[in-house]
């Protein structure tokens, strides 16, 4: 039997031991898996106690049990659902008992969800916000995954794909009544207006996005700056605990130290890096390549300095990418620490103190709105990953290329909104996606 024909169960739910669990089954099993444990399955979708019973007759537990018949399920397929407690004897003897009825197997990882995109009830994009729901962090990420796992990106592309199909019969259409004089023009004036259309509510969504797709991966801000300025506090404070060793020793920290935050919603990833100099020191060494590589990769830089101490030309472009000039997407930012030192010369940058906490509301402040503007409008956001925006982009460089080429010929017309379409349908997961589907799937939690 294939393994895709096989009745498969997980507990979906958190990890035991807990006050409840939830036991899934789907597949074409699920019916006889119900009956041989709880009886006569009851109505369904409905809830009913019952005392399950293992092959042999001998009690497990006190449960609720479901019935969801296919293909009005969550899988589209036959799913019973056993709501027992959540002891880990009470799971494995359930689990147990479930294993020994024929053609019953342990899920794999997204299994589930993988069901339910094979059998229309979700497209790629609603499964790829079913993920990023699971694993959202902060405010701005789940809501940003409740509206692709609603269908925000999927109903347009559909709609896209759809007039692109229309436009493409029209280009089609006029090639085969090339013979019947006028008819041809008359179909493709409509064609071309619907693709110019189609081709600028494209490219108006890529460019409205900013970098949406990296919130599900957040914003990466690395402060860096010569050994002992107070990068180690500073990191503490945008934390709000002790992540990092202080010292006043130069070169206390030898290697990368990242603590995740969320600032309004938006995810930030702060990396706490070692102190960039010369040295001999070869575990130094080390650590100063790992700092200005991460620098380097960096969507923000916190340089920072001694109050009013100048600041290093040759000590910045450290920290920029290797022969990009400034860096083409980030910033670095100057911040002045220790100024309740009362420290004389240059003010440029952000003054703060870190062992007291002066000016870290105003950093932070200003750290939001650089997450804000380098996210972009993410509350109507379209695109959330990048296979996402490349796919879109292809379908918007097909259609340009259509509009530049029919008046050569419909011919040439017609294949690039073929593949203007054939993107489309590879974002919805609909064409020549099994590539992509045993990475996205295998990212999920066993049970979902």
């Amino acid at each position: 039997m294939h393994p895709r024909d096989q009745t498969i169960f997980a507990l979906s739910s958190g990890r035991p031991p807990s006050a409840i669990a939830m036991v899934r089954v789907s597949g074409p099993q699920a019916g006889l898996v119900l009956t041989t444990l709880a009886g006569e399955p009851p109505a369904p979708r409905q809830a009913s106690r019952r005392l399950l019973r293992d092959g042999a007759g001998q009690s497990i537990d006190d449960a609720v049990v479901l019935w969801f018949p296919g293909p009005g399920s969550a899988t589209g397929e036959d799913v019973a659902e056993f709501h027992v407690h959540g002891g880990r004897a009470v799971l494995a003897a359930l689990l147990g008992a479930i294993s020994v009825i024929p053609n019953t197997r342990a899920a794999e990882p997204g299994e589930f969800t993988r069901r339910a995109f094979d059998n229309g009830k979700l497209d790629l994009t609603e499964a790829e916000g079913l993920d990023d729901l699971i694993h959202a962090d902060t405010d701005r990420q789940r809501r940003q995954a409740l509206r692709q796992l609603q269908g925000l990106l999927g109903d347009r592309a559909r709609d896209w794909r759809e007039r692109i199909i229309e436009a493409s019969a029209l280009i089609e259409a006029g090639i085969d009544f090339s013979d019947e004089g006028d008819v041809p023009s008359e179909l493709r004036a409509p064609a071309i207006k619907a693709i110019k259309a189609l081709h600028d509510e494209i490219t108006n969504v890529l460019a409205a996005q900013g970098h949406s797709e990296r919130l599900r991966d957040g914003l990466v801000v690395a402060i860096a700056g010569e050994p002992n300025v107070g990068k180690s506090t500073l990191m503490n404070q945008l934390a709000r605990r002790e992540v990092a060793i202080v010292s006043p020793y130069a070169g206390t920290t030898r290697d990368v130290i990242e603590v995740q935050l969320d600032l309004d919603g938006y995810p930030v990833t702060v990396i706490d890096t070692a102190g960039i100099r010369e040295t001999d020191d070869p575990v130094e060494q080390e650590g100063v390549r790992r700092a200005r590589a991460r620098a380097e990769d960096a969507d923000l830089v916190l340089w920072l300095v001694e109050g009013g101490q100048a600041v290093d030309p040759g000590a910045l472009r450290s920290v920029r990418k290797s022969g990009a000039g400034d860096r083409p997407d980030g910033a670095v930012w100057i911040v002045r620490n220790k100024m309740d030192l009362g420290a004389a010369g240059p003010r440029e940058g952000f003054g703060i103190s870190a062992s007291r906490g002066d000016g870290i509301a105003e950093l932070v402040e200003a750290l939001v709105k650089f997450a804000a503007e380098f996210f972009g409008t993410n509350e109507g956001a379209l695109v959330t990953r990048a296979r996402q925006r490349d796919l879109l982009s292809r379908s918007a460089d097909s259609l340009r290329r259509s509009l530049e080429l029919v008046e050569e010929g419909e011919e040439l017309a017609a294949e690039e909104l073929r593949a203007a379409a054939y993107a489309l349908g590879r974002l919805l997961g609909r064409v020549d996606i099994e590539d992509v589907l045993g990475a996205i799937f295998q990212k999920f939690c066993i049970g979902k």
